[in-house]
């Protein structure tokens, strides 16, 4: 169950950073997933960088940080598409 519960979070937090990005119309689900949970690891390691804890359960601030993270990794997947 905790799996599926993890799986949600991360589709929760890449589909609020897919709107706030305004890519939310050119992605999937799947991709909101994928970018929620990569996004929550991205975010953890910038918070772990200015000395915050990253990731700590089912929270707003969990949720917060992946948001973060996945604004991040939105932002230097459209940076790397646009140098090729």
């Amino acid at each position: 169950m905790g799996i599926l519960l993890w799986i949600i979070f991360g589709a929760i937090a890449g589909w609020i950073a897919s709107v706030i990005m305004k890519t939310n119309s050119s992605q999937g689900t799947m991709m909101d997933i994928v970018l929620g949970i990569v996004g929550a690891v991205v975010g953890g390691f910038l918070m772990g960088l200015v000395g915050q804890s990253g990731v700590t359960g089912f929270n707003l601030y969990s949720m917060i940080v992946a948001v973060i993270g996945a604004i991040v990794v939105i932002y230097i997947g459209r940076t790397l598409k646009i140098r090729r």
